[in-house]
């Protein structure tokens, strides 16, 4: 199923180039967007002096995000001999800065820097430009030693009208049930890791069913998630044609997902 789907991304890309791809997937706006999260991220190395106590100082700098929660990692150790045993540690690593209307989030850790942004989503540019701002702050209290990893990540609610849906109607990555079972779904989660060795970045696509918002809908959650770990930019006008870059390919992603029933939807 992996393999079929992966092909059909790569047969979009082979017969059309990447650059008209991403020309034709910019030009696309949706007055219904489903994006009810967008995402930039910004995996960093900070210097052994750059402690809380620093990255509290975004509180001061960040006036317009003045609800500060804590972030705090938990991991679970599990000991298997001579009994089964587990631990669970948890590590304060940051602060989450809210926005006065809840739906900005500037996240500011020791290993890095995200912005959140929840729906409505307006446009890209506008997404785009708070976020650089918020770096640029997190930049000048934390000085960062080296970028490990940069991200887009948006993701999208598709409420197909129902109660029964064939998804081929309305998406072009699915999953593929065997002829002889049973062809009714209750619900599904798939996860595709697809390379994308041209821009040196891989694809996480996640899609599955989510709990419907009234019984007319059947809800489907489409998760675009695109990093890039190697080569990454030393300086500030190559991260952002990066960035740039990722959004290109995060629209022709998504709309090799879809199809026109799907766009007639959001249009």
């Amino acid at each position: 199923m992996q393999h079929k789907n992966v092909n059909i991304l790569h047969y979009n890309t082979n017969r059309f180039s990447n650059a008209f791809l991403e020309t034709m997937a910019e030009q696309k706006h949706y007055t219904r967007a489903p994006i009810t999260e967008a995402i930039i991220d910004v995996r960093v190395e900070l210097s052994a002096d750059v402690t809380l106590d620093t990255l509290a100082e975004a509180r001061a700098v960040l006036p317009d995000y003045p609800t500060s929660t804590n972030i705090e990692f938990f991991q679970t150790h599990v000991s298997v001999a001579p009994e089964l045993t587990g631990t669970t540690t948890k590590e304060h690593i940051g602060y989450a800065l809210v926005s006065e209307d809840g739906r900005q989030i500037c996240q500011v850790r020791l290993d890095g820097f995200t912005f959140n942004r929840l729906a409505p989503y307006e446009h890209w540019a506008a997404f785009r430009d708070e976020a650089r701002r918020l770096w640029e702050a997190y930049q000048k209290i934390t000085h960062p030693t080296a970028i490990m990893r940069v991200a887009v990540r948006t993701i999208n609610r598709l409420d197909l009208p129902g109660p029964k849906v064939d998804f081929y109607d309305f998406l072009r990555t699915v999953p593929e049930v065997s002829s002889d079972l049973p062809q009714g779904l209750s619900t599904y989660f798939m996860q595709l890791q697809i390379p994308l060795p041209d821009i040196d970045a891989m694809l996480w696509l996640n899609e599955g069913m989510a709990p419907p918002l009234h019984p007319n809908v059947v809800s489907v959650i489409l998760d675009i998630d695109l990093f890039r770990e190697q080569h990454l930019p030393s300086d500030e006008v190559a991260l952002w044609e990066l960035f740039e870059q990722l959004h290109g390919r995060r629209n022709s992603v998504f709309e090799a997902c879809i199809t026109d029933r799907t766009r007639e939807l959001i249009r």
